[in-house]
């Protein structure tokens, strides 16, 4: 159940004539009074003979109490309150209680027989609308003081007591949603989120990686977003604006917005704090990187998504392991990898990504600040990632894109426990709904790589297999039987085969994949191993990519066996 309380207003008649009205999309169905301050004023909803002026001046009178001097300027409070989809259908009785609940503990009828007087209107199955006048029977204002707190966390009370759905309780840092006259905006244009909302994500996306000030309004500037700094007498940038180009208010100019009114953490001081990576030590990417005529080495794109995964992985290691303020710049800096993830990814998981980017931008934001020093690695991959430019899903791009993508799902499950451990629930939440995003982007980008290694695993000799079946069960006794029992259990042990090749123990190398972070939120624990241990023996993420025999630049599958009944030469 999610109340809202509206901003105040001065036209009682205005708001009453919108709540009894067809609605901007003849939305409102038999708008009629469900409960109010007496129990028996009028309903012109259900009264042909009552008018809503009649009920106006009902509201109203307490005004009168006061001289025109002293009559608050903006008199009207307007609270809704909306049922979570999928909860049952609330009778008019029950909406009545709630209602009844709502101006209690808002204070706006806290019960001591001198309230303001007030109606509440529902005109829909799912919500009711509540208006007030803002004085009291005895003339007073009424302490409705952090209204909107005590509103919500009655809403808690209410889903259990009715048996609704429970919202997730909030701490304040969420950014602000857009209004009703946002959203009906964005629906006229054709919009999928409001214009604060595409900001948003525009800034974040601009923000990836960068290094400096320049940096970050270069790429504001590139998206084709309008800009405004906002400069001191003296010179010194004090903030900024932005606007989408074709969202304009009625006299025609655009509708700008600021960077601390999208979100608390893209104001232009703290996004400064980021800035703590030297530039002259950022990577830069030239135009032929990736193309000297090696058709075997990675392009940039998977280069990239290599080094992406290493930082990742690095700070999986030692994520919550520091101060709760290095923990919070990792999880910011996480979410500037999937942000560049979702810019530079492949056609068919693209939308997964932007879903799943959006969905952890809540987790973002908490109250513990964050110390950003403690994160440059990660920063500095989203900035890779963004300069390598845009990844094909298929060969190496695609291979090391599920690579990366199956560690950052273990980072982001990572941060959903951080987050449920201090009680911040909605965060903790949306990274849940962001590793579930993440999961089907991965099984969508990981299908055609593991296809292959399971093939390539399928036509090891059995005795082979044998070893490394009982290798996996010493090291991971607890696990094998699962991890035997698996389908892709035959893209690991291609794997194993090839560590070996490369001259690395597989033994040595699953006992470390297996130690750090767990595995039970694991869909397939051998593909997980599989993706950690071609990054740690810096095997090519992708089977069909020929692999080099350490110390002679040459692919073991480039060497050609000899000739039967011809002895193979010394060496």
């Amino acid at each position: 159940m999610i109340p809202k309380i509206h901003k105040q207003g001065s036209n009682t008649y205005g708001l009453l004539n919108y709540l009894y009205g067809k609605g901007t999309k003849e939305e409102h169905v038999d708008p009629h009074l469900v409960a109010a301050y007496d129990g028996l004023s009028p309903d012109p909803g259900r009264d042909a003979n009552v008018s809503l002026t009649a009920l106006q001046q009902i509201l109203d009178q307490p005004l009168h109490l006061l001289d025109d001097d002293q009559r608050p300027s903006r008199h009207v409070w307007h609270c809704s309150v909306r049922a979570a989809p999928g909860d049952r259908v609330l009778s008019d009785a029950d909406w009545a209680d709630i209602a009844r609940r709502m101006v209690a503990a808002t204070g706006i009828d806290p019960g001591d027989g001198a309230g303001c007087r007030w109606a509440a209107i529902r005109h829909a199955d799912d919500h009711i609308h509540m208006i007030a006048t803002l004085v009291r029977e005895d003339g007073r204002r009424p302490d409705h003081h952090r209204s909107g707190r005590r509103a919500q966390d009655e809403a808690r009370r209410i889903e259990a007591d009715y048996d609704l759905h429970r919202v997730t309780p909030g701490d304040g840092t969420a950014p602000k949603r857009p209004t009703s006259a946002e959203q009906h905006k964005a629906g006229r244009q054709g919009r999928e989120r409001a214009a604060r909302e595409e900001l948003r994500t525009a800034v974040r996306q601009a923000l990836a990686g960068a290094t400096s000030e320049d940096e970050f309004f270069a790429r504001l500037h590139a998206t084709g977003l309008l800009v405004r700094q906002r400069a001191a007498p003296s010179g010194d940038l004090l903030g900024y604006n932005v606007a989408l180009p074709d969202d304009r208010n009625q006299a025609g100019e655009p509708v700008y917005y600021a960077g601390s009114t999208l979100a608390a953490d893209l104001s232009l001081p703290r996004i400064r704090e980021r800035f703590t990576t030297n530039p002259a030590k950022a990577h830069q990417y030239t135009a032929n990187h990736g193309t000297d005529g090696n058709r075997h080495k990675p392009s940039a794109a998977a280069t990239a998504r290599r080094s992406a995964t290493h930082a990742t992985w690095a700070a999986l290691r030692i994520f919550d392991q520091d101060r709760d303020g290095a923990t919070a710049a990792r999880i910011t800096a996480t979410g500037e990898i999937l942000d560049a993830l979702a810019m530079t990814s492949a056609s068919d998981t693209r939308q997964q990504l932007r879903d799943a980017a959006w969905a952890f931008e809540r987790a973002r934001l908490s109250h513990t600040r964050a110390e950003h020093r403690h994160a440059q690695a990660l920063r500095l991959a989203a900035r890779e990632l963004l300069y390598s430019g845009p990844a094909r899903g298929r060969g190496e791009d695609g291979a090391t894109a599920a690579m990366l993508i199956d560690t950052l799902f273990f980072l982001i499950v990572a941060t959903a426990r951080w987050h449920a451990q201090r009680q911040h629930a909605q965060q903790a939440e949306a990274a849940r709904q962001a590793a579930a995003l993440l999961r089907t982007a991965y099984t969508a980008t990981a299908e055609v790589p593991i296809a292959r290694l399971r093939e390539r695993g399928r036509q090891i000799i059995q005795p082979v297999n044998d070893r490394y079946a009982a290798q996996l069960g010493v090291i991971l006794p607890d696990l094998a039987d699962t991890v035997l029992a698996e389908s892709s259990w035959p893209a690991l042990v291609a794997t194993m085969s090839q560590v070996q090749q490369a001259g690395r123990d597989p033994r040595t190398l699953l006992a470390e994949a297996a130690k750090y972070r767990e595995l039970d939120s694991a869909s397939s624990i051998s593909e997980v191993l599989v993706w950690r241990l071609r990054r740690m023996a810096d095997l090519p993420a992708d089977a069909s990519t020929p692999n080099r025999q350490p110390g002679t630049g040459q692919s073991p599958t480039a060497a050609r066996p000899a000739q039967p009944g011809k002895p193979r030469p010394r060496r």
